[in-house]
C-alpha cells in the first residue's frame, strides 16, 4: 500500500508524546517491507486558511512549528487524493483532530483531516465525505470545522467495550454512503496503550469494514495517523489497519 511519509517526521519538534523520539521509527520498522513510501510536500497556506483563521495560522508560526504542521497537512491532502483511486495511509505528524478553526490543543496545530477533506471538495473531486475517528479521544476540532457542513458526516466511535466498539464501526459502515471515507486513525485505544480496549487484530477488522463500505458505494478511502503512544505495539497496529484496508 502507498504510505505518505517524509523523513522530517522523524524530527522531535515538541516535548509531547506525539513528537516523541522513536514514534515514527517504530512504525516504519514494521510496515517498511509492505509499504510504498511517497514523499509529500507542504500544504499551501490557502489550503490551511480554508479551515483555519489567519490568527490561528499566525499563532502556529510564532510557536515555530509551522513548517512541520504544513508538511503534515500536505501529507493528508496527498493521502486523500490517492485514496480516491486506492487505499492510502498518511503516516504524518503532528496529528490534527484536536485543532479547531481558531484554536488547538492535544498535541495538534492544524486539522489535517479537515484540510484534506475540504481540499477534495473545493477542487470538485468529491460531493460527499465521511470521517471515522477511531482515536481514544473525541476529535473535537474536526467536529468544530466539519460538523456543520452538510456534505460531510463526522463520527467519533465511543463504546464501553471491545465488542460494542467493533459493532458500532460495523453499523456505521453498513450505512455509509460517501465518495470518500477518511479514518482519523488513533491507536491509543489499544489494550496496551492508554485506552486498553482494542486488540491488534481489531484494527485489521476496522480497515476491512471501511474498505468494504468504500467498495460497495464505488468511493475511496484513506487514513491518517492521530494518536498511539506505546511504541512497542504501535507499528503492529498500523500494519493491521493497512492489511484491512488492502483486502
Amino acid at each position: 500500500m502507498k504510505v505518505v511519509f517524509h523523513e522530517k517526521f522523524y524530527d522531535v519538534y515538541a516535548g509531547d508524546p506525539a513528537a516523541a523520539a522513536g514514534r515514527m521509527e517504530a512504525i516504519i520498522d514494521v510496515i517498511g517491507p509492505v509499504a510504498e513510501l511517497i514523499e509529500p510536500v507542504g500544504a499551501r497556506e490557502d489550503d490551511i486558511a480554508s479551515v483555519h483563521t489567519l490568527s490561528h495560522i499566525e499563532r502556529v508560526k510564532r510557536q515555530g512549528v509551522y513548517e512541520i504542521a504544513c508538511l503534515a497537512a500536505g501529507g493528508a491532502i496527498m493521502a486523500a487524493d490517492m485514496g480516491l483511486s486506492e487505499p492510502c495511509f498518511g503516516l504524518i505528524r503532528p496529528p490534527g483532530h484536536h485543532a479547531s478553526s481558531d484554536s488547538a490543543w492535544g498535541f495538534c496545530y492544524f486539522n489535517n483531516m479537515a484540510i484534506a477533506i475540504e481540499s477534495l471538495k473545493r477542487r470538485g473531486k468529491i460531493e460527499t465525505a465521511y470521517v471515522l475517528d477511531i482515536d481514544l479521544h473525541f476529535g473535537d476540532g474536526t467536529v468544530n470545522i466539519l460538523g456543520n457542513k452538510r456534505y460531510v458526516t463526522v463520527y467519533n466511535v465511543n463504546a464501553p467495550d471491545r465488542e460494542e466498539y467493533l459493532a458500532e464501526v460495523r453499523r456505521e459502515m453498513e450505512q455509509c454512503e460517501a465518495d470518500i471515507i477518511g479514518i482519523s486513525a488513533g491507536f491509543d485505544n489499544h489494550e496496551k496503550d492508554w485506552g486498553g480496549t482494542l486488540k491488534t487484530e481489531d484494527y485489521k477488522e476496522i480497515g476491512r469494514l471501511v474498505r468494504e463500505a468504500a467498495t460497495r458505494v464505488g468511493g475511496g478511502c484513506f487514513a491518517i495517523l492521530e494518536g498511539g503512544y506505546n511504541h512497542q505495539v504501535l507499528g503492529l497496529n498500523v500494519l493491521a489497519l493497512l492489511e484491512g484496508l488492502s483486502q
